[in-house]
């Protein structure tokens, strides 16, 4: 029985395990890879429930986003770390991790479901930070919504054609890009107007949050593409430093996008937050 008849719409990771296996070093860098992504989550969610305080209430459902955001990703990566590890088994004969028999297949599906939670909630994050100039709140919230909403749907279904369909894993991945692109338009927009009448350290963090933007976000379609980038062809790379690097990247990717922006923001809030009067180490040295 060849590879596509038994895996079908698997990903690429699974056709890895399939054929030719894992070495023990690729195997661990990816367990520890995926394992690091849910650690972060977890202290990101610490940071976010113990700085809730240290910006003012009319700012705190950013705070309270970031919270959920940290809850989402921490479980669902977790699961993801779960799946990998799993999916794989040792096989002492050839001393490299297989795809196990009758084991479920490594599903990079979870990423999607974690993102379609949190990109809405990433995006919305910031509209509780900034005020729009000349931009109705709800305008861009919708257009955060839904082009968040659709970017991950296509993306999802994409996936599935990675290994068996190239013309539709590009297709769909395609239409998730022009939602991306979308997003890219309403933050910079965002951020512009938020800057207007910002404090000047809440305008220089509101800078590198659009600097981290571009940088963590433009990733993700990296990740998409692993497999193409290392065949440089119409063929996906069976290859498990394609594997390695994929994980690597959707967790750096995760990691800037959910924790560090969040981070930013929180800067960002409280700079805000001492311009309006608001300063938090000041009323605690008064307690």
């Amino acid at each position: 029985m060849d590879l596509i008849s038994s895996l079908g719409n698997a990903t690429f990771e699974n056709y890895v395990g399939m054929e030719s296996g894992f070495t023990e070093m690729a195997y661990q860098m990816s367990a520890h890879v995926l394992t690091l992504g849910y650690a972060i989550m977890l202290a990101g969610l610490l940071y976010f429930v113990l700085t809730i305080k240290t910006v003012a209430p009319k700012y705190r459902i950013s705070s309270v986003l970031s919270v959920v955001v940290m809850i989402s990703a921490f479980l669902l990566l977790f699961v993801q770390s779960q799946n990998w590890t799993g999916a794989m088994v040792y096989d002492a004969e050839s001393a490299r991790y297989m795809l196990g028999d009758g084991n479920d297949l490594f599903n990079n599906g979870y990423r999607y479901l974690n993102w379609l939670i949190d990109v809405p909630m990433l995006l919305f994050q910031i509209l509780f930070v900034v005020s729009l100039t000349k931009s109705s709140f709800s305008s861009i919230r919708n257009g955060f919504w839904f082009s968040g909403t659709a970017m991950i749907i296509t993306g999802y279904i994409g996936q599935f054609y990675e290994v068996t369909n190239p013309t539709l894993f590009f297709v769909w991945g395609f239409i998730s890009t022009i939602f991306f692109f979308h997003i890219l338009y309403l933050m910079k927009k965002v951020i512009t107007e938020g800057k207007e009448g910002a404090p000047a350290k809440a305008q220089k963090y509101l800078g590198t949050i659009w600097t981290l933007f571009l940088f963590s976000w433009m990733l993700y379609p990296g990740a998409y593409l692993m497999p193409y980038l290392f065949s440089l062809g119409l063929e996906p790379a069976l290859s498990e430093t394609a594997v390695v690097a994929r994980h690597i990247t959707y967790t750096i990717a995760d990691v800037s996008s959910k924790v560090i922006y969040g981070i930013l923001l929180t800067l960002a809030a409280q700079e805000m937050s001492k311009a309006e009067g608001y300063d938090y180490e000041k009323m605690e040295n008064a307690l």
